[in-house]
């Protein structure tokens, strides 16, 4: 419509608010990512973390025994650390409110046959961070859950890119590593780009990289385009919250059966590499020690010599100066799950006394 432009001046944004939240909603993924995830909820699960199910809230421990990446991106970003700007990162409300996939509190998610409540959004302490959002807005309310919202329509299309890039993407990094063949990207991929034989020009490009390249381009354009596709003609269901799948899996059927075949090979022959594994299994071990030993001397009243130490490693930006275990427990994850691979690791080795460092 070459009106839409003049009758809605700021439609031209939804590219730059969509690119916003992208790059922004795996801002909270802990060192490790879901394995690191996985290593936080599971030291409250089944580790020394268990002590502390009697000093918080139901919902406070939900949040725990469940870490989310998406969860914490939104604490990041909202949340007033000590000495930064209270406003956060001072994103607009649009940008926040797309990139919460699963608006509603722990407690409330892990729906598997609710698509909006699959995991969850917000941390407990975001609850009114989160509310602002969406009254600002004028989210809906979620009908089976009083304390929910229905997803912001962007949301969708912010989960699409995501499926995309890294289905899709995760294909190209597995042959640069050698996990998978130039064949057998070129099967997964070729299906997907669209009408147009790409034998002559793949045959004339010299090296295996830019042919995957090539194909990697070309199945993301069909790919967006087929999402573009979808969310117009069910843009009502969009709008209205509720659209109860990812809009990936309302592409054609052909397109479907081969981002399935994608997604299972990936399990198998990537995320399952040995490499790849390997690492996963280190990052539990990491950060399970990290939160052993931190965690614990933070809490503590009366501290000893060796968990003031420990506590002066932890900046004063993740510092609260509220007293009840939730929010202390909130500090020392705020610090840990901000931790990249190499920085853990070489933590986690230097106050282990692998490695010592060297005084100059």
């Amino acid at each position: 419509n070459p009106n839409l432009d003049n009758d809605y001046p700021f439609l031209q944004e939804v590219g730059n608010i969509i690119s916003a939240a992208c790059l922004s909603h795996d801002l909270g993924n802990p060192a490790f990512g879901h394995s690191g995830e996985s290593a936080i909820s599971t030291y409250f699960t089944d580790g020394d973390g268990r002590k502390y199910q009697e000093q918080v809230t139901a919902e406070e421990w939900a949040d725990l025994t469940h870490f989310e990446g998406n969860a914490n991106a939104l604490r990041i970003l909202t949340h007033a650390f000590q000495g930064k700007d209270p406003k956060g990162f001072a994103l607009t409300y649009t940008s926040l409110a797309s990139i919460v996939k699963y608006p509603c509190l722990a407690i409330d998610g892990h729906l598997k046959k609710s698509h909006h409540r699959k995991k969850y959004g917000f941390f407990t302490e975001e609850q009114k961070a989160f509310e602002k959002v969406a009254n600002e807005l004028g989210l809906l309310k979620d009908p089976s859950n009083s304390k929910g919202y229905l997803r912001h329509p962007l949301v969708y299309l912010v989960e699409a890119a995501d499926d995309i890039c890294y289905n899709i993407i995760d294909l190209e990094d597995a042959h640069h590593l050698k996990i998978l063949s130039y064949q057998e990207v070129e099967e997964l991929l070729l299906p997907l780009c669209g009408k147009e034989n790409l034998r002559d020009r793949l045959d004339g490009l010299l090296d295996t990289p830019s042919r995957v390249a090539l194909l990697r381009a070309k199945a993301i354009n069909t790919l967006i385009k087929g999402c573009v596709d979808v969310f117009v003609r069910e843009q009502d269901k969009f709008l209205s919250g509720t659209f109860g799948s990812a809009l990936m899996d309302a592409l054609d059927e052909d397109i479907v059966t081969q981002m399935k075949k994608i997604s299972k090979i990936s399990i198998a022959k990537i995320y399952n590499a040995p490499t790849v594994v390997q690492i996963e299994i280190a990052g539990y071990r990491v950060m399970d020690a990290l939160l052993k030993e931190f965690v614990p001397a933070y809490l503590k009243k009366n501290k000893n010599n060796y968990d003031k130490k420990l506590v002066a490693l932890i900046p004063e930006q993740f510092y609260t100066d509220k007293q009840d275990s939730y929010s202390k427990i909130r500090c020392v994850l705020d610090f840990v799950s901000g931790m990249t691979d190499v920085y853990a690791i070489e933590l986690y080795r230097k106050i282990k006394g692998i490695t010592i460092p060297s005084i100059e």
